[in-house]
C-alpha cells in the first residue's frame, strides 16, 4: 500500500493523506478494502463509521430550541444588504457576502469600505488582508473567523452556557458572558463585529484627529470625510485597549437605525410586544436579526447528505471514489471531519499551518490596502497569533469547512488560488506549489503581489512531503470535493432573489454583479 500521510489545513480543501499505519487500523480501512464487494456498501459502511448522517440541516431548529422566526429573517436579510450598519455608508454586510458567490466573498482579498459600491469583478477600493467566507451553514460553525479567533467555548455554537470567547475589546470586556440570553448563539455575538470594523463598514472618517491615529500618520489618507464620523476617545470604556471604539461606533449605528421607521417599527414587532411606542433599539437585537437570517441559510442537502440518507443513485462513480479517498486512503477527514462536533461540515475547525504562499495589496493607501500586515516589513499575515499573541500560533488559520466549497470565488484565508485543482495540488505537494507560485498564474487581480514565504520548517509535518496521486485519483477527489460537497441551492440563481429592490433606511442597494 502507498504511504499517505494526513493533510493539515488552514484553507478550503483537504487532500492530502495518512501514514499507512493509521490507515491499516483506522475506523474506516473495513469498508475501504470492501470496495470490491461495491461502491454504493464501501461507502455507506465508510460513512456511518464517520458518524455522518446527511441530516445537519433537519437539525438546525432542534437545537435552536424553537421555529425560525420569519419576521426576525427579513429584518436580519434587509439589514445584510442595507449600507446604514456602515458609518461610512458605502458597505453592507453584502457587499463581502455576495449571493453570487454563494455568499462569499467576491474578490480573492476583501474590499470593504471607500469601495465603488460594485459587488462583483469589477469592484474597486483598498483592499483588507484576507477573502470574507461565505455565510452559508455559518450557523453551524463552533469556530468563526479565518483565524479561529472567536469560538463557543462549549464547543457547540447553540450553547452558551460557557461564553464564547472573543478578541479584545469584547473578550477583555466579557461582551458575552456566560448564560446571556441576549446572545443564544455564537453568530448572534458575532453580528456585533463586522460593522464597528473600520476597514470592513466603519470607515476612517475623522481618524487623523483621534488620539489613536495621530501615532499612525499612514491612516490620515484614508480619512476621506465621508459618512459618519468616528467618535472621539473621550467616553472610551476599555481602558486596556485605547485602539478601540466598538462600544460607541455601535451606539453611532443605533443611533440611526433608530431614526428609520421602517427599523424601528420592525424590531418593535419582533422584541418590543405593547412597548413599541417607545421602543428603542438595541445591539443585542441587531445582533439576533443577522443571525436569524444567517440561520435561514443552513444548506446540506448535497449528493453526500442524500446518499447518507438512502439515496444510492445521489452521487456519480467518480463522486463515490472520491469520497473514499476522502475518508480513506487519503486520508482528508483527519482535519475535515465529518461527524460529532464537526456539525457535518467537513472541519475539525482547529487551527493549522499549511505554507499558503502570502500575498498582499500592492500598497498601503486609497485604493490600495487599509490594514496593516504583520511581520517588520508589514508584508505578512501571522494568522492566528494575531489573537492569541503566541509565536507558535504564527501562520495558523482555520481548516475551513467544504461544504459548497464549489461556488468561492478563491481558495485558502487569502484567496491565493482560484482553482480549486490548483487548491488540491498546494495540499499535495506543499514545496513545489510554494517554489512555482505566481499570482498572476494563479488568476489573482494584478494588484496582488506575492509576500514573504512561509518558512517550510513551520509547516505541519503531514504535508511537508509531497503526496503523489494518480490522476484518476485526483480527479475522482475533485469530483467529490467540488461536486459531491455542492448543494445546488448555494448557486447564484437560488440566492440572488435575496436582494432587496429597496431598504428602510433609502439608501441605494449595493451593484451585485451575477445577480
Amino acid at each position: 500500500m502507498r504511504r499517505h500521510r494526513a493533510v493539515v489545513t488552514a484553507a478550503v480543501v483537504l487532500v492530502a493523506a495518512l501514514g499507512s499505519a493509521w490507515i491499516r487500523s483506522g475506523p474506516f480501512v473495513g469498508a475501504v478494502q470492501a470496495q470490491g464487494g461495491g461502491l454504493d456498501a464501501s461507502l455507506a459502511s465508510v460513512l456511518q463509521g464517520a458518524g455522518f448522517t446527511g441530516t445537519m440541516e433537519a437539525s438546525l431548529e432542534r437545537r435552536l430550541g424553537r421555529s425560525l422566526d420569519t419576521r426576525l429573517v427579513n429584518l436580519g436579510r434587509l439589514l445584510f444588504f442595507d449600507n446604514v450598519l456602515a458609518l461610512h455608508e458605502d458597505n453592507a454586510c453584502a457587499g463581502c457576502h455576495s449571493p453570487a458567490f454563494g455568499l462569499g466573498d467576491s474578490q480573492t482579498m476583501a474590499i470593504g469600505v471607500q469601495s465603488n459600491q460594485i459587488v462583483g469583478p469589477l469592484r474597486t477600493g483598498p483592499r483588507n488582508q484576507r477573502k470574507a467566507p461565505t455565510v452559508i451553514n455559518a450557523a453551524m460553525l463552533p469556530r468563526l473567523m479565518l483565524n479561529g479567533r472567536i469560538t463557543a467555548v462549549s464547543g457547540d455554537p447553540f450553547d452558551n452556557s460557557r461564553g464564547f470567547a472573543f478578541p479584545a475589546p469584547e473578550g477583555h470586556l466579557q461582551k458575552f458572558p456566560a448564560g446571556d440570553s441576549r446572545f443564544p448563539t455564537l453568530l448572534s455575538a458575532q453580528g456585533l463585529l463586522p460593522f464597528v470594523s473600520l476597514f470592513e463598514m466603519a470607515g476612517f472618517t475623522g481618524a487623523r484627529t483621534r488620539p489613536f491615529f495621530r501615532t499612525m500618520p499612514e491612516f490620515h489618507a484614508l480619512d476621506d470625510g465621508r459618512g459618519t464620523r468616528l467618535p472621539n476617545d473621550t467616553n472610551h470604556t476599555d481602558f486596556r485597549d485605547p485602539g478601540f471604539l466598538n462600544e460607541e461606533i455601535r451606539d453611532l449605528v443605533l443611533q440611526k437605525l433608530q431614526k428609520i421607521g421602517g427599523y424601528r417599527l420592525g424590531f418593535a414587532d419582533v422584541f418590543g410586544g405593547s412597548r413599541a411606542a417607545g421602543f428603542h433599539i438595541q445591539d443585542w437585537m441587531v445582533g439576533q436579526a443577522l443571525a436569524e437570517f444567517q440561520m435561514s441559510l443552513v444548506l446540506a442537502d448535497a449528493p453526500i447528505d442524500r446518499f447518507a440518507r438512502g439515496d444510492r443513485s445521489a452521487m456519480t462513480d467518480a463522486q463515490k471514489r472520491g469520497a473514499l479517498l476522502f475518508f480513506g486512503e487519503a486520508g482528508c477527514v483527519r482535519c475535515h471531519a465529518a461527524g460529532g462536533g464537526s456539525n457535518e461540515m467537513f472541519s475539525d475547525f482547529q487551527v493549522r499551518v499549511l505554507g499558503v504562499p502570502q500575498v498582499l495589496p500592492a500598497g498601503f493607501g486609497p485604493g490600495l490596502g487599509n490594514v496593516v500586515f504583520d511581520g517588520q516589513a508589514r508584508t505578512e499575515d501571522f494568522g492566528a497569533e494575531q489573537a492569541t499573541g503566541l509565536p507558535s500560533d504564527r501562520y495558523k488559520f482555520r481548516t475551513t469547512p467544504l461544504r459548497n466549497v464549489a461556488i468561492q470565488r478563491a481558495f485558502f484565508h487569502n484567496g491565493a488560488f482560484t482553482r480549486l485543482d490548483d487548491a488540491i495540488g498546494h495540499h499535495l505537494d506543499v514545496a513545489g506549489s510554494i517554489a512555482a507560485y505566481h499570482p498572476g498564474v494563479a488568476g489573482l487581480d494584478p494588484d496582488l503581489r506575492r509576500g514573504p514565504d512561509v518558512p517550510l520548517a513551520v509547516v505541519d509535518p503531514l504535508v511537508q512531503q509531497p503526496t503523489p496521486l494518480s490522476a484518476s485519483e485526483r480527479n475522482d477527489l475533485l469530483a467529490f470535493v467540488r461536486d459531491g460537497l455542492l448543494d445546488p441551492r448555494a448557486r447564484p440563481e437560488h440566492l440572488c432573489h435575496l436582494v432587496p429592490r429597496t431598504v428602510p433606511s433609502g439608501m441605494p442597494v449595493l451593484v451585485f454583479q451575477g445577480c
